[in-house]
């Protein structure tokens, strides 16, 4: 969140400047609030409020960014990136490549991925230039992220490499973090494994992964290995598995619920696939678990629901 630097008293502000410090002080504090809302699923409430910031500073940057993300949420992606675009205008240095990512999920979400794919690598590629490796490489794995869920095989396995890669670029990389990076590279493999439908393959990169969770360097990953076997079990049509191992993530995300759904309904069970794909509908996230569920679960729904009684 950016903060709101009040100049020092030694060089005390004209009069009339106090005012507009004033408005961007309270245009700040309007998305702060928005924020809040948009988190507990009020999107709605959250846009009023970033509507609110931007009539009182048109030129601050969280409040174009979070009205392009509010935007993107409801579907409405060429007036969101209107917004963006003054975003990354107004964004400082130390903002550019936040700005740039949310630029590239918006056209994630309508599955431009090549413009998606410019916005992320040049955010990379700022991120290398500044040395921060551990923040590049995981730009490049959200890119390979958005490759992976579009279906293209060969490029995301390019850019989990690359991230992968960038991290272990860091000099003063500990074992700990070493091992987390690891074991992201076995969680790619395994996917992009079952994707391409090589289940044998997919379970060796699972147990890889699992052997460097137990060593217990990593501990806050463990949360996410019943998500990559209800991943690949669900790719691999055993949607029992699937259900059983994903109903076990003990933390909310649209993608997972998405999967849940499709278990579910894959297995016939249209009641419960339905209450998934609403579920999805309940978390805001403006990042690829939002950009590859959320469209689907709109449209699913569309599909199972029953229309409305007059």
């Amino acid at each position: 969140m950016t903060r709101v630097w009040l100049p020092a008293q030694s060089q005390p502000q004209p009069q009339s400047a106090q005012p507009a410090q004033s408005k961007s002080a309270e245009a700040l504090e309007l998305v702060k609030q928005g924020q809040k809302l948009s988190s507990a699923g009020k999107g709605d409430e959250a846009m009023a409020l970033y509507q609110r910031a931007l009539d009182l500073d048109p030129d601050l940057y969280d409040a174009q960014l979070y009205t392009g993300v509010s935007l993107d949420l409801q579907g409405k992606y060429e007036e969101a990136r209107q917004h963006l675009s003054k975003a990354i205008e107004l964004a400082s240095e130390a903002q550019t490549s936040q700005a740039l990512r949310v630029m590239a999920m918006s056209y994630a979400f309508e599955r431009n991925i090549d413009k998606a794919a410019e916005y992320e690598k040049r955010a990379f590629d700022l991120q290398c230039n500044w040395k921060k490796y551990a923040d590049a490489a995981s730009t490049a794995d959200e890119l390979a992220r958005i490759y992976l869920e579009s279906g293209n095989l060969d490029k995301a396995l390019q850019w989990y490499q690359t991230g992968h890669a960038t991290a272990l670029k860091n000099p003063n990389i500990t074992p700990a973090d070493k091992d987390l990076w690891d074991f992201r590279m076995e969680a790619a493999l395994a996917r992009i494994s079952a994707h391409r439908g090589q289940f044998d393959q997919a379970h060796q990169h699972l147990a890889a992964g699992k052997a460097i969770l137990d060593k217990n360097g990593t501990p806050d990953q463990l949360r996410f290995y019943p998500y990559l076997v209800g991943y690949v079990a669900l790719l691999a049509g055993d949607y029992k598995t699937a259900i059983v191992e994903l109903q076990k993530v003990g933390f909310s995300d649209p993608f997972i619920f998405s999967m849940l759904a499709q278990a579910y309904e894959k297995s016939g069970d249209k009641a419960k696939a339905v209450e998934y794909y609403q579920k999805v509908l309940t978390l805001d996230m403006h990042n690829p678990s939002g950009v590859f569920s959320r469209p689907l679960a709109k449209e699913k729904l569309a599909q199972l629901s029953p229309p409305q009684a007059q």
